[in-house]
């Protein structure tokens, strides 16, 4: 019965017209100002603003044509290495002299190249198939270095677009001091690579095993930007890059730069 007095007792008391009308405080205002003026700032860049992301990838310093592992055709002990490492060879040319129960037999280079590595020794026995040397495959001193570059299994090589920039950290090189190499992506595999087809290319089965730990990875290849002010040769992110030459066989962490989206695609089905 109370509660009803005092409903009753509400539906007779007048209206109360003349008490004042309540606004927002000053600060309330100011809120919902800033917002407004966030979610409008946001709504305009999603539109019209573009993100640049990045995809890091394992490599390595090679020249175009790769490198080759010569073996030795024939077992038996090396009587005579015939070359340096470093220096120019020919096709055919040979390299390591074994004797065999039949005789002296050369083991020789099968393509054009420059020695990279000497892995016979004089009076070392060697067994058939065995390590020889590695030959790059060049046709002169000046032939240009090149980048090939790993993508892991399930990286999104698909999103790497010819002609996009790379940004180069060489290991042998001080970031923090000469900075890193410059590049362009020329090529991107169609298909992942196996083991062995990197390892033939490299000519080095301990790399292609390095490059293949979480599967098969896609080949991207990357030229060099040049320049005639740096003693390496090749463009750096600092003005003078480091004072000495980089090596094939040098390897280096790529960053490619994937093309520009704006943030509202990411929201777009």
């Amino acid at each position: 019965m109370q509660f009803r007095q005092k409903a009753l007792s509400k539906l007779q008391s007048p209206e109360e017209l003349d008490l004042p009308v309540r606004f927002a405080r000053p600060q309330g205002r100011l809120v919902l100002a800033v917002t407004v003026l966030v979610t409008a700032v946001a709504a305009f860049w999603a539109f019209t603003g573009t993100v640049t992301s990045e995809l890091g990838a394992p490599g390595i310093l090679v020249h175009a044509e790769g490198r080759y592992l010569l073996q030795s055709p024939v077992a038996g002990q090396v009587t005579g290495v015939l070359v340096a490492e470093g220096r120019p060879v020919s096709a055919g040319q040979p390299l390591v002299v074994v004797r065999t129960e039949q005789g002296d037999r050369p083991v020789r280079a099968v393509a054009a190249g420059r020695v990279t590595a000497l892995f016979a020794r004089t009076g070392t026995v060697v067994t058939t198939g065995a390590d020889v040397a590695t030959v790059e495959r060049v046709t002169g001193p000046d032939d240009p270095l090149v980048a090939v570059l790993y993508v892991p299994a399930g990286g999104d090589a698909s999103s790497i677009q010819v002609g996009a920039s790379v940004d180069l950290n060489v290991r042998s090189v001080a970031r923090d001091r000469y900075g890193v190499l410059r590049g362009r992506v020329t090529a991107v595999g169609r298909a992942p690579q196996t083991r062995a087809q990197i390892g033939g290319f490299l000519g080095d089965d301990g790399l292609a095993a390095e490059f293949t730990r979480q599967g098969s990875p896609v080949a991207v290849l990357v030229a060099l930007k040049r320049s005639s002010a740096t003693e390496s040769g090749y463009a750096w992110s600092s003005a003078d890059g480091p004072p000495y030459p980089v090596d094939s066989g040098t390897p280096v962490s790529g960053s490619v730069h994937l093309s520009s989206q704006r943030p509202v695609d990411w929201l777009l089905p």
